[in-house]
């Protein structure tokens, strides 16, 4: 029982240090020279698209996360379980239970990037300096140079 704790703990901590609270601001063009404020006129979260890509969905299944995932989730488990017990039974859970968990987290990484969806990746320079990236899966009229409005992960043509 103390091995799978562990184990669900170091899982938890590897997790929590790949999530981010960012939504996908950078820098950006212009930062640090002191005018931030968006030209009259115009709205906080709005700015230039400078750049669109095309991207296509694989049309089959990535394993890739789910595979890395289990081996690191296996190699963590059995150096947890080598260090904390004697039974080779044990072991043998620990480092199935690790390969799972790991498994399902990086199936879960994998999803949460967005690796296999289709659409569009519109760059947006913001008018405080700022420039973002927001994926949606049509243009709706928006084109490189358009002005948009930022929203709710999604950009809108002004």
């Amino acid at each position: 029982m103390r091995i799978l704790t562990c184990a669900a703990t170091t899982a938890a901590l590897a997790l929590a240090g790949c999530a981010s609270t960012s939504p996908g601001y950078g820098p950006g063009y212009g930062s640090g020279y002191g005018n931030t404020a968006p030209p009259a006129g115009r709205c906080s979260d709005c700015g230039t698209v400078v750049a669109i890509e095309t991207s296509a969905a694989g049309g089959g299944t990535n394993v890739v996360g789910p595979v890395l995932g289990g081996i690191v989730g296996a190699v963590a488990a059995k150096e947890l379980a080598r260090k904390n017990t004697d039974s080779e039974g044990r072991r043998n859970v620990a480092i199935a239970a690790g390969a799972a968990g790991g498994a399902v987290a990086g199936n879960a990484i994998q999803n949460r990037t967005g690796a296999n969806r289709s659409g569009y990746t519109i760059h947006v320079r913001m008018d405080d300096g700022r420039t973002t990236a927001v994926h949606q899966a049509d243009l709706d009229g928006i084109r490189e140079g358009s002005y948009v409005r930022v929203q709710n992960g999604r950009a809108w043509a002004y």
